[in-house]
């Protein structure tokens, strides 16, 4: 009698902790423990907990197709093969209804990004206007393009979130200041601009202005990038006069005004890059200029707390007959590493320099080794270099390589004689994708890296991968 009791329990036992659902028609079973996995806050969470003694299944008005991909992914945290049948709306949308789309972001995301196993998986390509402009990428791999006098918002799943329309007939500098506002400038429109993407409507704008100096008149925006309170935005003018403006994020109103400068000459050209680095809390700004007689330009460090420049270089300078001539062409800033990299006009050399040492010549060379590999700078081709996650990302017209740095002692690199470490260089790129054009922004956003090239439309999406088939040099 006991053991007919004890039986009859586990079976009721086993019978309440599935339940069945009919969805769009077609009838599902699963347990309780799979479909609360979604989470307290889910759809499902919520249908599970209705009354055990109704033998009827919960009826979800859905599409069923799609409700068996989600259910397998509930079970084993992965996507089943069936879900290549649907597009990528289609599971988002479903997951969004369901509330499980933390879940399905978790399932689709790309590995730990690394430039040495990366290739393309995609191209972002706005409707209209598909010539990009310019693109800013977030921390969660999502990415605001601006093509013409518009913005296209597409989220980590790279679907079309929303496109607006600005009051500017083209843009070529946009920042993400809040997770809806961008702010955006033009080299042909006067002033920086404020855009909230969730009402697409014009919040405020920011100018250049000085009652003493009638030169300041109609200033515009060349560069822009953010800190936790502050937008920073170089402006300069016709007669070439530039300064860098440091703007309340909340209160879109100009706070101080850094670094006016005449521009009559190349240590004095308007910056045509900013970064913030959190870490020190110091502005960096470069500006590079080529003509007939090579590279000029110049790297200079702000502190906006006093407004006073803490360290800077310029190049042809003085201390350097050795590199005399190989001036930098492109600057840019490791901010999670507190280093300086720079590209080098003729010779093609990367060289870093330690921003907890800065002297009148930090720089170190990361020199190659190999002739055969040597990649000099080339008369009017197009150089590129970005930072991300501690790795350095170069565009040599249309071809891609990354920098990593390793703990192995042969390698093709020198070593820097303060032995800062040593880099490794490997090309990413095959060579179908250098012919594509050359490169002209690239930026990294979430476990991905975008890309954008010159006269292609749309943004290169790229995630690392193990058949990524990345070309070692070593």
């Amino acid at each position: 009698m006991e053991e007919e009791s004890t039986s009859h329990m586990t079976a009721e036992s086993h019978t309440t902790d599935r339940i069945k659902l009919n969805v769009g028609g077609k009838l599902f079973e699963t347990t309780l423990s799979t479909i609360r996995s979604g989470g307290p806050d889910s759809l499902l969470f919520a249908l599970s907990n209705r009354n055990s003694n109704d033998p009827n299944p919960v009826f979800i008005d859905r599409d069923p197709e799609i409700f068996s991909v989600l259910l397998s992914l509930l079970r084993t945290n992965h996507l089943p093969s069936t879900s290549h049948r649907f597009s990528k709306q289609e599971l988002a949308d479903e997951a969004l209804y369901y509330g499980i789309d933390s879940h399905l972001r978790s399932a689709t995301a790309p590995p730990p990004f690394s430039g040495i196993d990366a290739s393309i998986v995609g191209s972002i390509r706005p409707a209209a206007e598909g010539l990009p402009s310019a693109f800013t990428a977030a921390d969660n791999g999502s990415v605001w393009i601006a093509h013409g006098g518009q913005v296209s918002s597409y989220d980590w799943n790279f679907l079309h979130t929303g496109t607006f329309r600005t009051h500017l007939d083209d843009i070529d500098s946009i920042c993400r200041v809040w997770p809806e506002i961008a702010a955006v400038g033009s080299l042909s429109d006067a002033g920086l601009h404020f855009y909230d993407f969730s009402g697409s409507r014009h919040v405020g704008s920011v100018q250049w202005n000085d009652p003493t100096d009638p030169r300041i008149f109609k200033a515009r925006v060349n560069a822009i990038t953010a800190s936790d309170s502050s937008v920073f935005a170089s402006f300069d003018c016709l007669h070439r006069e530039n300064c860098i403006l440091q703007v309340d994020k909340t209160r879109i109103q100009v706070v101080s005004q850094l670094g006016r400068q005449s521009g009559n000459q190349a240590k004095n050209i308007v910056p045509g890059k900013l970064t913030f680095v959190p870490a020190t809390g110091v502005l960096v700004g470069s500006a590079v200029t080529g003509g007939a007689f090579g590279y000029s330009g110049y790297i200079r460090l702000w502190d906006p707390r006093s407004g006073e420049v803490v360290w800077e270089t310029s190049e042809p300078g003085a201390g350097r007959s050795s590199r005399f001539g190989d001036s930098f062409a492109a600057i840019d800033v490791d901010v999670e590493g507190l280093a300086l990299f720079k590209l080098c006009s003729k010779s093609g050399d990367l060289a870093m320099a330690d921003m907890r040492n800065l002297r009148d010549d930090p720089w170190i060379y990361l020199k190659e080794k190999n002739p055969s590999l040597v990649m000099n700078g080339e008369e009017g081709s197009s150089m590129v270099v970005s930072c991300y996650k501690g790795q350095v990302f170069v565009g040599r017209g249309g071809g891609l390589e990354v920098w990593s740095r390793v703990q192995e002692e042969a390698t093709n690199v020198e070593r820097g004689s303060e032995g800062d470490g040593l880099f490794r260089r490997n090309f990413v790129d095959k060579r179908e994708d250098s012919e594509r054009g050359a490169i002209r922004k690239i930026e990294g956003g979430g476990d991905r890296l975008f890309v954008s090239r010159e006269d292609v439309e749309g943004i290169e999406v790229w995630e690392s991968s193990h058949s990524a088939g990345a070309i070692s040099v070593l």
